[in-house]
């Protein structure tokens, strides 16, 4: 008997000691598997940052040379002929260097001499086309992924890039500036929703979203001087050559890291609102409102500041791609601060939101009195510190308040900030150009700084967001039959470290189903993001 009982007592140790390691080798696959999972969503992060950088650096790549661009359409003296000496005009503060104006002068002629009007038609082409395709580009990403749309966009960016380099006419570069457009809708819509649905909690979330607007601002306040400086040394072509290359290293890199056709991709992904129903949210609507009257100022003065300089302090080209330069580190430095803030006080991210509104409102109306090129640096520094303080705190509050009142399905509410975005850039360089020449540049900045001051008081309405609770969304109901996958598993364990972090000190853990169903209740009422899939 004695002997029985031994025996008995061996084998219950060396199940144990098998089911122990086992267990341990399980814990070290996973270990294994989350670590490359983080370093995936860095990756991705990397993809969709260079992306954004791009399509902003494209955009405004031609804004120290468009006055050329235009005087050439008038077959004026303010652009050099494609055969001008290297050294012709170099004095003159709008007129061309010796690759300036290497277009053909086959424009139309303008009437009218109203300048402002064609830049802001040429500025406005790319985002009327983004505001009209990203409804769609919004339910695709919901339907079919982020990753397949976003390397579509690329693809479109691409196209568009070449098309800008090899330009003949107005007409081309028309073209090349509504078919950046259509890349944009899928590409900027589908990489920040792809942020938001990798980077599901705070502050990482947060953090990640605070970068790709850096990079926004950098390729946004980089791209003046990087084409001033190569369109007058190196030709026009250079600068869309370079950006064309890294757009293709960009594309082959989320190739390499996440293949968007690959086995199984979104298999698990819930079914998301539809776009016209987060239209109506009126809490959406508030953050969406606010994201285009705080753009209002930068879109309007694009177009605009560069003939305001010239005529009002006679500044050089230089100084007018110069201008936008300094006020990148403002813009990070809002990016920055929120961030940290974010951490700190969650609950103030209206407030963020209606103290950068305010600063832009003040810096909008400091432009026009600006007498020379130090000047006009301190305003526009202003507009662009604000908008990150604004842009920081709102765009995490939208994957929040999709999360709690909707299903965390990203495309279609980040397809409506950029709606907002391109209602500014849109509407705003035509408006602002009809504006500054019936009325003057000091009644639209007064204008735009009086817009912001206003609307800054209705971010109140988002006081009591960080008081809600989520919704027993599709992605929880899905997750109450357990984790179905090793990235499931993954993400699972993530959430329960969260949860423990969450318990009382001194409350016991417990093995089974009912410790996983409790760590599951308490992430989500404590955590507004719900589980991702792939």
């Amino acid at each position: 008997m004695a002997e029985a009982e031994a025996g008995a007592a061996g084998r219950a140790r060396a199940a144990v000691a098998r089911l122990s390691e086992a267990v341990g080798e399980r814990r070290r696959r996973l270990g294994t598997a989350m670590g490359e999972a983080r370093r995936q969503r860095r990756l991705l992060l990397l993809v969709v940052c260079v992306a954004l950088l791009l399509d902003n650096m494209l955009y405004m790549v031609i804004v120290p040379i468009v006055p050329d661009y235009i005087a050439a359409m008038r077959g004026g003296g303010g652009a050099a002929g494609p055969a001008a000496p290297a050294g012709a005009n170099e004095s003159g503060g709008g007129g061309g260097g010796g690759n300036r104006s290497l277009l053909p002068a086959r424009y139309p002629p303008a009437t009218g001499g109203n300048e402002d009007v064609q830049i802001g038609v040429l500025f406005a082409s790319k985002a009327m086309l983004q505001l009209l395709v990203n409804p769609l580009s919004g339910t695709l990403i919901d339907r079919v992924g982020y990753e397949l749309p976003l390397l579509a966009g690329l693809a479109v960016m691409f196209l568009s890039t070449l098309t800008f380099a090899f330009a003949a006419n107005y007409a081309t570069l028309f073209a090349a500036r509504s078919l950046q457009g259509l890349g944009s809708a899928f590409a900027d819509t589908a990489g920040i929703a792809l942020i938001a649905d990798r980077y599901s909690e705070e502050p990482a979330r947060s953090r990640a979203l605070g970068t790709a607007l850096a990079c926004i601002s950098f390729g946004s306040l980089a791209a003046p001087p990087f084409g001033g400086v190569l369109y007058q040394f190196a030709g026009k072509r250079v600068p869309f050559l370079v950006l064309a290359a890294v757009c293709l290293l960009d594309g082959l890199l989320l190739l390499a890291v996440e293949p968007p056709c690959g086995a199984g991709a979104r298999a698990n992904m819930p079914v998301g609102t539809p776009i016209h129903r987060l239209m109506v949210d009126p809490y959406i609507a508030v953050v969406a409102g606010a994201l285009t009257t705080c753009n209002i100022p930068l879109a309007f003065l694009e177009p605009t500041i560069a003939n305001w300089m010239t005529e009002s302090m006679g500044a050089s080209e230089w100084e007018v791609g110069l201008t936008w330069l300094p006020a990148f580190f403002p813009h990070v430095l809002g990016v920055y601060v929120t961030v940290r803030l974010a951490a700190a006080y969650p609950h103030l991210q209206w407030f963020y939101g209606a103290l950068g509104m305010a600063i832009i409102g003040a810096s909008s109306c400091l432009v026009p009195a600006c007498r020379n090129f130090g000047q006009v640096i301190i305003p526009l520094c202003g507009i662009c510190f604000g908008i990150a303080l604004v842009d920081t705190a709102l765009l995490p509050t939208l994957a929040f308040l999709v999360d709690v009142r909707h299903v965390s399905v990203y495309g279609s509410v980040y397809a409506i900030a950029d709606i907002s975005y391109s209602v500014a850039y849109a509407l705003g360089p035509i408006v602002a150009g009809q504006i500054v020449h019936t009325m003057g540049f000091a009644q639209l900045n007064l204008g735009m700084g009086l817009a912001n001051v206003l609307y800054a008081p209705v971010l109140l309405f988002l006081k009591n967001v960080c008081q809600m609770k989520p919704s027993h969304s599709e992605r929880n109901i899905l997750l109450e039959e357990g984790p179905k996958g090793l990235y499931d598993t993954i993400k699972m364990e993530e959430r329960k470290g969260v949860g423990k972090s969450l318990r009382p000190v001194g409350e016991t853990e417990e093995n089974g189903t009912d410790s996983y169903r409790r760590d599951l209740t308490g992430v989500s009422e404590e955590d507004s993001s719900d589980y991702e899939y792939s």
